[in-house]
């Protein structure tokens, strides 16, 4: 699938198209363009609500934004992962090489499937060999309160528990992606976990005897949607059927940020769909990640 991606459109760079970084002038254009999706690209959006402006971060992450003369046709944000913002598969050859340039290593790709996929195309012609390529993750959203009841006891996490809190995110991650997050380190992971907290964006119930039972985090958060991840049970709890009575009241406890809360699934994990669809949740696109 991924060799039948059409060549790089050199001729129509010829005719006016090209690659630059975006920066606090192009802020207006990229927000507008991010809103033509406001559930796909609520990490760029998110990004933009906190700091304000497409200009490059004080940690060297930038956007990538692919134009037609004055007009921003599509767009890509650089960081540790490239994520994809109304992005055209046709155009993710521009990206690709100009990521590609720039000699950094990415983590991932994630995104709308077409687009990532076409990136990591280019990627692969490029040197760049995945780890592994989750084709296939449904997009799905819930607007309003959940079709169930909610579980009474997850709530907002604190500080207070975050030597608690911290391990169950290390073991959703590893379980997740195949290898610890402290790799190399845990202070980077450390101050991930503890600056969620601190947003209110860590939701988790810990029993009386300091046990995480289940956690989840809104990875981005705007004014209108949130995305939900890092969803987790206790290994000891599970198949007991208590997940979505958790799902249900991470979208109550969500929405007191935005109405719409949204997240993305692997295709092949058929337990936690039905407990989304149990929910209300709907899907509204198809993601696709790839991890180096």
């Amino acid at each position: 699938m991924l060799s039948r991606v059409a060549p790089w459109l050199a001729s129509r760079n010829e005719n006016g198209l090209g690659v630059r970084v975006l920066g606090g002038a192009d802020t207006l254009a990229l927000r507008a363009l991010a809103n033509e999706d406001a559930v796909a690209n609520v990490f760029i959006l998110a990004h933009l609500e906190s700091t304000g402006t497409a200009a490059p971060t004080s940690g060297g992450a930038s956007v990538f934004g692919v134009f037609d003369g004055d007009t921003l046709l599509g767009a890509c944000w650089a960081g540790a992962n490239l994520v994809p913002v109304q992005l055209e598969p046709g155009l993710a050859g521009y990206v690709a090489n100009a990521a590609h340039q720039t000699g950094r290593r990415y983590a991932s790709i994630f995104g709308p499937a077409e687009t990532v996929l076409a990136l990591y195309s280019r990627f692969e012609q490029l040197g760049h060999l995945a780890h592994e390529v989750r084709a296939d993750q449904p997009l799905l959203s819930i607007s309003g309160g959940p079709a169930i009841g909610a579980n009474p006891d997850l709530s907002f996490g604190s500080m207070a528990d975050f030597d608690r809190i911290l391990p169950a995110c290390a073991a959703m991650f590893e379980e997740e992606v195949g290898y610890s997050p402290f790799l190399g380190g845990q202070e980077f992971y450390s101050k991930r976990v503890a600056g969620l907290i601190r947003q209110g964006h860590s939701l988790v119930h810990i029993d009386a005897q300091g046990t995480v039972i289940f956690k989840a985090e809104l990875g981005a958060v705007t004014r209108d949607v949130t995305q939900v991840q890092g969803v987790w049970m206790n290994p000891e709890l599970r198949g007991r059927g208590q997940s979505a009575g958790y799902m249900a009241a991470v979208v109550n406890l969500s929405r007191t940020f935005a109405p719409v809360t949204s997240l993305y699934v692997n295709d092949y994990n058929t337990k936690a769909r039905a407990t989304y669809e149990r929910v209300g949740f709907e899907q509204v696109g198809t993601f696709a990640t790839v991890l180096f």
